[in-house]
């Protein structure tokens, strides 16, 4: 037997460190590897399930070609690359490479994730996607208002006195965070959670506020009224560090208490209340979740919610300050500017960025000059978890061919024409960062990929080989097959980073260099004028907002055709759409259900357990309620993540449209209609 020090590189939060013992080419245990002090109790249940998830027999182990009959067969990896090869060249010689579409998405993080778009350079061009499904919209206003997306190190938050978790839910969704304010808490911290469900989290707060859904801003520039109004600022840290407050203090006039709980729906004493632990209560740290920031408004209400710490001088302190997405671990990045990350509309002639991840559908089906003839899919499921499923679908099928690498058979690769094999996290060596933690660590490779399975940089070096890509143009950009390969490569990126060696790594996870433990503590702000923007002109030029944090209504509330607010949040039993086929998961998360109050079912006539039909103009869900006595009223829940076959794929029902910055997608800004279905129908 033998143990490794590894960590997971999921889209999480927590990018837990671990230990995981092998024998002969089995995982036998994962286990707790507490060097990591954001992650020293251990993974998640999720984590605990890769033993299943690397083993399953429901794993693709060999490349499958789909049939006529729509079937798939296995085929032989020389005649999937053949084949591949031949469509590529074809497309290239009659279409032009940007006739191809290459979709990553963020289902594992890694150094050997730029080996894609590396190949398809050298391809001679492709057509990708900008924008993301997940955050953009909070890094931008972040960036904006601080200059930088960074904020204390996760074990800081037990100094906090106040922690306001605004949309979050990590007793569910970031449960390693749940540790600093459990001992916060136990030393006299205060607890406040704002969200319109009564989370897990909640039950442990001592204040809960439930806003109408899409009102968090408008919610944030009431409380920002009360503390201006009561004195509960700190004129002196105002007066040194922000710009733009005098302007933010008119627009507060129109935040009135009145008609903030009238927008909110919040009773008037919960936001007095709020407001003064805000005023009183040092130091503050304000956690923000990314769910609300899913909305057309969504940019605003961030830029809204960052002026709290700001004005009651809560930056820049132990224990204080702005939580949302902590890239200090980005070291690898050229630039950290998040629209830099997603750029729109970018055609340099190789690489034809024109593609919103927001809008994926009608984007695919709008591009001409060539338009689309073929897709890879890697490290994604963008059928189910992209906006507007519908188009989604319809894009994919109108393709003349689709190459889909995964582990498990999820809706997209039963689109595709060809699926190929995808490692698993111990299969091949990588270096990750994080987006909470300030850890660089070492994903070693433990075990051989069982089967037939091939790591994705081992399948464009094979590709390259067969489109004629002379060798000599692979250096540095894909590393040849096999281990050897892997870390020549890994060396390479590492190499301006002394500290950051493999061998330091595989001992455990290694703070990235120059990482700041209580973040902008220099009181120094990146931004234009080098203060705390409260008034951005880049917000109004670069975006066409108010450069104030002005609040507007969600597009879709605006609407009114529907009257219920569609909440498809994380579950604790899935990452949106993985581990959910595995056996360890299913028996905790089973089945989708639409969770809905009481008094919405009795309105309604719905019954706990009764078949129920969600829907809008956009689709429809058919599954069995669950009375559930958390929700606000007016608000109905299914969690994200589930396939189409499982019946509770949400974005059937969801919108192709962007947040208001970033670039994002505001696929939570959607409203149904829910009936319940009469006997014999289901």
């Amino acid at each position: 037997m033998a143990t490794y020090v590894t960590a997971c590189p999921r889209n999480c939060y927590s990018t837990c460190s671990l230990k995981v013992e092998v024998e002969g080419q089995r995982i036998t245990k994962v286990e707790i590897l507490p060097l990591n002090k954001a992650t020293p109790a251990g993974p998640c249940l999720k984590g605990l399930s890769y033993v299943e998830r690397v083993h399953s027999e429901e794993r693709i182990l060999h490349p499958l070609r789909r049939r006529a009959d729509g079937c798939f067969a296995r085929v032989s990896w020389d005649e999937a690359l053949d084949e591949i090869a031949g469509k590529l060249t074809d497309l290239r010689e009659r279409f032009g490479p940007q006739s191809v579409m290459y979709y990553q998405a963020s289902g594992t993080k890694g150094l050997l994730n730029a080996v894609g778009a590396n190949f398809w350079r050298l391809y001679g061009g492709y057509t990708g996607t900008y924008g993301d499904l997940c955050w953009p919209a909070g890094l931008e206003a972040t960036r904006l208002t601080l200059g930088d997306n960074k904020h204390n190190a996760p074990w800081d938050l037990e100094n906090a006195r106040l922690i306001v978790l605004w949309g979050k839910n990590p007793a569910e969704t970031n449960i390693q965070q749940m540790l600093a304010i459990d001992r916060a808490s136990e030393s006299g911290a205060r607890l406040v959670v704002v969200d319109p469900r009564r989370t897990l989290s909640a039950e442990r707060a001592e204040l809960l506020l439930q806003p109408r859904p899409g009102t968090d801003g408008a919610l944030a520039l009431g409380l920002a009224h009360v503390l201006v109004e009561q004195g509960w600022i700190d004129e002196d840290f105002i007066a040194r560090h922000v710009k733009g407050f005098s302007r933010f203090e008119e627009l507060l006039l129109d935040y009135t208490l009145d008609r903030v709980s009238a927008i909110t729906d919040v009773p008037q004493k919960a936001i007095l209340r709020l407001a003064e632990l805000m005023g009183r209560v040092k130091p503050m740290s304000v956690c923000a979740g990314f769910g609300m920031q899913r909305y057309t408004n969504s940019g605003q209400t961030m830029r809204a919610l960052i002026a709290l710490p700001v004005i009651t001088g809560n930056i820049g302190k132990p224990g204080a300050g702005w939580i949302y997405a902590n890239l200090q671990s980005a070291v690898f990045d050229l630039v950290k500017d998040p629209v830099a990350f997603f750029p729109p509309k970018e055609n340099d002639g190789i690489a034809r960025i024109s593609i919103s991840m927001a809008r994926l559908g009608p984007d695919m089906m709008a591009q001409q000059e060539p338009p689309l003839k073929m897709a890879w899919v890697e490290r994604g499921n963008p059928i189910p978890q992209n906006p507007e499923t519908h188009s989604v679908i319809q894009a994919f099928r109108s393709l003349d061919f689709r190459v889909v690498v995964e582990q498990f058979m999820t809706d997209t690769a039963r689109e595709a024409d060809l699926v190929l094999p995808a490692k698993s996290m111990f299969e091949q060596t990588d270096v990750i960062g994080a987006y909470w933690h300030p850890y660089i660590q070492l994903k070693q490779k433990v075990i051989r990929p069982p089967g037939e399975v091939k790591p994705e940089s081992d399948i464009y070096y094979e590709l390259a080989s067969r489109l004629g890509i002379e060798p000599e143009l692979l250096k540095g950009k894909i590393p040849e097959p096999g281990d050897a390969g892997v870390e020549l490569y890994l060396r390479d990126k590492l190499r301006p980073f002394p500290e950051l060696s493999l061998e330091r790594l595989a001992e455990g996870p290694v703070m990235a260099p120059g990482t700041e433990e209580v973040a902008f503590e220099s009181l120094v702000f990146p931004t234009p004028s080098g203060k705390i923007e409260l008034f951005s002109e880049e917000a109004a030029g670069r975006w066409g907002l108010d450069p104030l944090p002005s609040f507007r209504e969600p597009d879709e509330s605006l609407l009114g055709r529907y009257p219920l607010y569609f909440m498809t949040p994380n579950t604790k039993d899935r990452i949106h759409s993985q581990f959910n086929n595995l056996r360890l998961i299913r028996q905790f998360s089973r089945e989708p259900r639409l969770h809905i109050g009481a008094e919405d079912a009795l309105k309604r006539g719905i019954g706990d357990g009764d078949f129920v039909l969600v829907f809008n103009d956009r689709g429809e869900l058919e599954m069995k309620a669950c009375l559930d006595l958390s929700l606000k009223r007016g608000c109905v829940v299914v969690t994200n993540g589930w396939w189409i076959g499982d019946g509770g794929a949400a974005n059937l029902l969801s919108a192709a449209r962007e947040t208001d910055m970033g670039y994002g997608a505001a696929f939570h800004d959607n409203m149904v209609e829910v009936v319940k279905m009469k006997e014999g129908l289901r």
